[in-house]
């Protein structure tokens, strides 16, 4: 059996954005199922192919899976006209394999909503499978956020969210708000399943060595935010406790920011401005480097813009790598997430917009350092008993490959572990 498998941001451990689409394609690859990965170059993404181009394009495999590569570049600092046509190239070119490589499932994965017309083609076109997972619905969020007001784009993008959940035979949603999105958009419960992001244990839950930036003191509250930093992720909310703690004479509390993004060099100019020296910025870090700042870490900030749409419709990476790490959470918006850290007492669910209260919950932390290490190991019980990245990379490609005829080499339980083999 072939899936071929679209994700334009996909990367291998050795990047840092969010390696989802890499577990899940391995977990295929144990059951005996050849995975061919689509994809553009992205900033924070390390696909493994490390030969030149030919044609706009790399071919080669990566870890078990066939890896294509379009010479597409794609960075979350690029402007909004920029991204839209990387994301208009990928989708074209992607067509094109769609029409001509031999498969026998399509799966696509969001973002871009652009991701979905392959699917489309490949439906009508050739009659093959296809699945669909949704990470963010979209438009619903940026025009929620108001980052794209045109509204002959919005109907646009609108006619290809309606027409891409359609053509799918199933579609996964990756939070119960997307769930239900995709539902009000009259696709059947039945063809609709919720497989949340998970929590790489091996890496994030590994015995590494642990290192704290220059500037963080052995004794210091180390709160953490590893992640993009754009429009979306508000990070300001930082800043504005990190001048709350400045003003409360807290140098002992230091937020760190990890990442790139559009914004980060605005937030950078705005802590120098402000003098906020408990403000500490990195560089983007692979995963395994990442995994000993946060063996190192007392919090996890889980920060998102105050949106109504994000408190339901969307599903962090950077949560579930806190967990994982057995990291209490910081979250400064109402929704599913908060619902988590409250129903298992992980963390800090705080209100959004309130400085006040973000900076308290730290000074908590700081003065609270057993509790603090109660809340870690049940945020290391939570990801362990409910979002191990093996039990629900197993429900996915069920999901996946459901109702396709299996040959003898096809695995239906693959095992946990790659060691179990």
């Amino acid at each position: 059996m072939r899936v071929l498998y679209f994700h334009q941001h996909f990367t291998t451990p050795k990047g840092s954005a969010g390696i989802r689409s890499y577990e899940m394609a391995r977990r295929l690859v144990l059951r005996g199922i050849h995975v061919t990965m689509v994809c553009g170059s992205y900033g924070g993404g390390k696909t493994g192919l490390e030969a030149p181009f030919v044609n706009g394009r790399r071919r080669g495999v990566v870890d078990g899976i066939e890896v294509i590569e379009f010479d597409l570049a794609y960075s979350n600092s690029d402007g909004f006209i920029k991204r839209g046509l990387t994301f208009l190239r990928f989708a074209a070119r992607s067509v094109g394999l769609a029409l001509t490589e031999s498969y026998d499932v399509l799966f696509a994965t969001t973002t871009p909503l652009t991701a979905g017309i392959p699917g489309i083609f490949a439906r009508w076109l050739r009659g093959k499978q296809f699945v669909f997972e949704v990470r963010d619905l979209w438009p619903e969020l940026p025009r929620a956020m108001g980052v794209i007001r045109n509204p002959v784009v919005l109907m646009a993008m609108s006619v290809l969210e309606w027409c891409s959940y359609h053509s799918a035979h199933r579609l996964i949603g990756l939070s119960p708000g997307i769930v239900e999105g995709i539902e009000r958009r009259g696709v059947p419960s039945e063809r609709v399943k919720l497989v949340a992001n998970g929590c790489d244990l091996d890496i994030f839950g590994a015995k590494v060595e642990k290192w704290r930036p220059s500037g963080v003191k052995e004794a210091d509250l180390l709160a953490l935010f590893a992640g993009t930093h754009g429009m979306a992720n508000g990070l300001d909310a930082v800043l504005d406790a990190a001048l709350e703690l400045k003003k409360r004479g807290r140098d002992d509390i230091k937020l760190v920011f990890v990442g790139q993004g559009k914004l980060k060099s605005n937030l950078m100019a705005r802590a120098e401005r402000e003098g906020l020296h408990n403000v500490i910025f990195l560089e983007p870090v692979n995963k395994a480097r990442l995994a000993g700042l946060m063996a190192a870490t007392d919090v996890g900030l889980q920060i998102l813009a105050n949106v109504p749409a994000f408190y339901y419709g969307t599903s962090p990476n950077k949560f579930f790598d806190y967990i994982a790490a057995g990291l209490p959470v910081l979250n400064n918006y109402p929704g599913w997430v908060a619902g988590l850290i409250e129903e298992h007492q992980c963390g800090f669910p705080v209100a959004p917009d309130d400085a006040g209260a973000f900076a308290s919950a730290l000074e908590f932390a700081a003065e609270n350092r057993e509790a603090l290490e109660e809340m870690g190991r049940r945020s290391k019980s939570l990801a362990e008993k409910v979002f191990d990245r093996a039990l629900l990379a197993n429900q996915w490609a069920n999901w996946v490959l459901k109702q396709m005829p299996y040959d003898g080499e096809v695995r239906l339980d693959a095992p946990s572990k790659e060691g179990g083999e």
